[in-house]
């Protein structure tokens, strides 16, 4: 597994969730624009996660899908901790534990999760089963 190929991806990932996340407060189509947000987030991770799974497994192929996915998640979850959480969620009277307890981060991880594993089962996997013998 390339280490610093991981990092990059799994920061460029949550660079462009975060920006995807925040545009969506611009165009508000339901009155809660905090579950808008994340109900929009929710979505365009999904082909966000598989681009950034390609990009990844451009050169190596050996990382199973699930170990790819579980550490772009990590990576999110440390530069939430860093960034998000410290000067989006703090300052509005939000805990670390409203933020980590939500049931959106977790499914969000979740799609991370399943999403990488399906990308290396699809793409990956049948490739290097249908070319060995």
């Amino acid at each position: 597994m390339k280490q610093f190929r991981i990092i990059a991806v799994g920061i460029i990932i949550w660079i462009i969730g975060v920006c995807l996340y925040a545009s969506s407060y611009y165009v508000q189509l339901l009155e809660n624009a905090e579950q808008q947000a994340n109900i929009w987030l929710s979505i365009v991770i999904i082909p966000l996660v598989w681009f950034g799974a390609r990009l990844y497994y451009v050169k190596d192929n050996r990382a199973h899908g699930f170990k790819v996915g579980l550490i772009f998640f990590i990576i999110s979850g440390i530069l939430d901790a860093l960034i998000t959480v410290p000067f989006t969620i703090l300052p509005y009277g939000g805990t670390y534990s409203d933020f980590f307890l939500d049931f959106g981060f977790w499914f969000i991880g979740l799609e991370f999760i399943i999403t990488t594993t399906l990308y290396w089962y699809l793409k990956i996997n049948r490739k290097r089963t249908t070319t060995t013998y």
